[in-house]
C-alpha cells in the first residue's frame, strides 16, 4: 500500500516536470502619442487671436432734421456711389424753396428797375446799394433752400456694403445722427494685440496667415500697420494686417488665428538647405520633463521608451528649441509620458 502511494506521487511529480511552465504575464505597452523631431513645423509659429475689421467704416447721416420716410437699403446689400440710401419728409424744404423763389423774383425785378434809373442818374447811390444787397440776400437764401431740399436725400458718399442700419422710417432723423454704416470689405484688417516683449517681431513685411474657423479658410497676410501705443492696462499693442477680400468672404468681427511665418515656412531663393539643417529642432514644451537640474525627453525606440538629457534654447510659442540629447528624425513621445520608465514598452 505505500509503494502504490509512493509511486503514485513519483508519477506526479514526473508528469509536472514535462509540463513547460505558464509565462509570466507581460505588462500592456502604455498608450502613447509620439512626433518626429524636426526644425521647422506649422506648430512652430507663434500664433494670436485676431479679429477682421473692414477697411474703411463710414457712418452716413442727414445734415438737417425730418421725419424719415423710406430707407432704400439694407444690411448687406452692395451700395454705388451716390446711390439714394433713405429719404425724409420734404413737405416743409419745398415750401421754404417756393418762397425763397419768390423772393428772388422779386429783388431781381426790383434790381432791374433799379438799375434803369441807376443808368440815367436818376437814382441815389445809397438806393443803388440797397438794391444790389437784397438781390445778393435773395439768391444766397435761394441756394440754401435749394440745398436744404436736396438733403432731403441721403446719398452713399463711397461704395460698399450696408453694415447696420440704425433708423427706421418714421423715425425722427437729427442733424449727424447715423442712418445707417456703409463698409469697405473688399480689403479688411486683421486686428491682433501683441504683448510688449513680442512686438519686436514684427514689421511692415513680416509674413503672416490668417486662419478663420468660420470659414475653414487660410489667407495671407500682407503689409503690416503697427502700433506705437501700448494699452495702459494690458500693455500690449494692436496690429492691423491687411489682407486682401476680393470674394468678401471675411466678414468684420470674424474671430480668427493669425500665425506668424518663420524664415523656413516661406519658399525663399536665397536659403540654402544647410541653413535649414543647422537649425535646432523644436518640440513642444509639454514633451520636456524635469528631474532634480536635469532635463530630459522621452524617445521612442523599436517600441520602447528610453531617456534622453536635453539642453533647451529659446521658446516660440508652446513650442521650444532643442539644441541637444534629440537629433533631427527622432521620434519622440510627446503625450502620455506619465506612467512610462526607461524601457518601457509603447503604443502610439
Amino acid at each position: 500500500m505505500k509503494k502504490r502511494t509512493f509511486s503514485t506521487a513519483l508519477i506526479a511529480i514526473t508528469l509536472s516536470s514535462c509540463n513547460p511552465q505558464k509565462d509570466k504575464p507581460q505588462a500592456a505597452p502604455i498608450r502613447v502619442e509620439t512626433e518626429v523631431a524636426s526644425p521647422s513645423a506649422d506648430d512652430n509659429a507663434p500664433t494670436y487671436v485676431g479679429q477682421v475689421e473692414a477697411a474703411s467704416t463710414t457712418a452716413i447721416s442727414f445734415n438737417g432734421s425730418g421725419t424719415l420716410l423710406h430707407v432704400h437699403a439694407q444690411e448687406g446689400q452692395h451700395v454705388t456711389k451716390g446711390q439714394i440710401i433713405a429719404e425724409m419728409d420734404a413737405t416743409q424744404a419745398r415750401n421754404t424753396l417756393a418762397n425763397c423763389e419768390a423772393q428772388m423774383q422779386q429783388a431781381n425785378d426790383a434790381y432791374t428797375r433799379m438799375k434803369q434809373l441807376h443808368d440815367q442818374n436818376a437814382l441815389p447811390e445809397i438806393k443803388w446799394v440797397e438794391a444790389q444787397s437784397q438781390l445778393a440776400q435773395a439768391q444766397a437764401q435761394l441756394h440754401m433752400a435749394q440745398k436744404a431740399l436736396a438733403d432731403c436725400r441721403l446719398h452713399a458718399p463711397t461704395a460698399g456694403v450696408i453694415g447696420k442700419k440704425m433708423m427706421n422710417p418714421g423715425e425722427t432723423a437729427l442733424p449727424s445722427q447715423p442712418v445707417c454704416t456703409i463698409l469697405n470689405i473688399s480689403n479688411v484688417k486683421i486686428k491682433v494685440s501683441v504683448p510688449e516683449k513680442e512686438i519686436r517681431k514684427f514689421s511692415t513685411d513680416t509674413p503672416t496667415e490668417v486662419f478663420v474657423a468660420a470659414l475653414g479658410e487660410t489667407f495671407t497676410g500682407g503689409s503690416i500697420e503697427k502700433g506705437v501705443q501700448a494699452d495702459p492696462v494690458s500693455r500690449t499693442y494692436n496690429i492691423k494686417i491687411n489682407v486682401a477680400n476680393p470674394a468678401e468672404k471675411l466678414l468684420d468681427g470674424m474671430v480668427c488665428e493669425v500665425k506668424v511665418l518663420s524664415s523656413t515656412d516661406i519658399p525663399a531663393t536665397d536659403r540654402t538647405e544647410q541653413a535649414a539643417k543647422d537649425k535646432p529642432v523644436m518640440l513642444p514644451i509639454t514633451a520636456v520633463q524635469r528631474s532634480g537640474e536635469t532635463l530630459f525627453v522621452w524617445k521612442a525606440e523599436n517600441g520602447k521608451a528610453h531617456r534622453a538629457k536635453v539642453t533647451l534654447g529659446e521658446a516660440a510659442g508652446n513650442r521650444i528649441e532643442v539644441l541637444s540629447g534629440v537629433k533631427k528624425g527622432e521620434r519622440v513621445i510627446v503625450k502620455g509620458y506619465q506612467k512610462l520608465s526607461e524601457g518601457a514598452s509603447y503604443e502610439d
